[in-house]
């Protein structure tokens, strides 16, 4: 059994906010903008898919986690569009790419080290990192939460979250700080949605969801690939804690309406 990964960059975000990016100060949740705290996407009800057939990935080589990532998707879009034309929004689907070095062109700049996966907003791509710490363990569900995960940032774009993002002056570095926090949490949290919605379709054991859970979701583990959670991790996504209990209440709730971390809370999203 590895030791369990510490930090989560896989939604890095890239130039989009730091030009724009989120910490905390008191005990109630302050105020969001309405397509933040309000967002139609939390009415929608449940996720209604509820079959996936997760294809094995043996090796960790790029066509094979290439054909996981077209399967996936596959099944993240059929869960997610009905709720998104629901809500009132327009859907599209995302663009991937599996890339097998840092630097990469992702469309928010070159992909950076220290990061899984990112999702870059400016042209709807998922970017992932070809990597050993995905695939350590055959039953290891860090690549389906990771690409799940970005898949959040996705449902967050295409239901105008991200220009509801206060953008960094130089000045509100807290502000930013605790939005960009909970924006990733609630990716989390979406993650955990899908994740649920399927779960029983998936073959796997309990156990294996909540050891993720235990190691911090999506993060659970960057450490492997040098990433220092103090300095960076935790102030962007949460501490590994946090970021599990948000990824099992979307688990829970196999719901967006389940992931409105605006309205958490700071004690929540730390």
């Amino acid at each position: 059994m590895r030791i369990p990964r510490l930090a989560l960059i896989a939604g890095a975000l890239a130039s989009v906010l730091f030009a724009g990016t989120a910490h905390a100060a008191t005990a109630s949740a302050p105020a969001f903008k309405p397509v933040l705290a309000n967002n139609p996407i939390y009415k929608t009800g449940e996720l209604g898919l509820e079959t996936c057939e997760e294809p094995k990935v043996l090796t960790g080589s790029a066509d094979e986690v290439k054909g996981y990532m077209d399967v996936v998707l596959d099944c993240l879009n059929a869960a997610w569009e009905p709720k998104i034309r629901k809500a009132g929004f327009a859907f599209s689907k995302p663009s991937f790419q599996v890339v097998t070095k840092v630097g990469a062109a992702t469309g928010c700049g070159k992909y950076p080290a220290g990061a899984l996966a990112l999702y870059c907003s400016l042209n709807k791509k998922i970017s992932l990192l070809v990597q050993p710490a995905l695939v350590e363990e055959q039953s290891d569900m860090l690549l389906l939460v990771t690409v799940a995960h970005e898949y959040g940032h996705h449902v967050q774009q295409l239901t105008g979250m991200f220009k509801g993002l206060t953008r960094y002056n130089g000045k509100n570095e807290a502000k930013v700080l605790d939005e960009l926090r909970r924006f990733e949490l609630q990716a989390e949290c979406l993650s955990g949605a899908f994740i649920g919605d399927v779960w029983h379709s998936l073959g796997r054991r309990q156990t294996e969801f909540d050891f993720l859970v235990k190691g911090g979701g999506s993060g659970a583990g960057l450490g492997a690939i040098g990433v220092n959670v103090e300095d960076w991790g935790s102030k962007t996504h949460g501490k590994p804690t946090t970021v599990g209990r948000w990824l099992k209440r979307g688990f829970d709730t196999e719901s967006a309406g389940g992931c409105n971390t605006f309205k958490a809370p700071k004690s929540q999203v730390i």
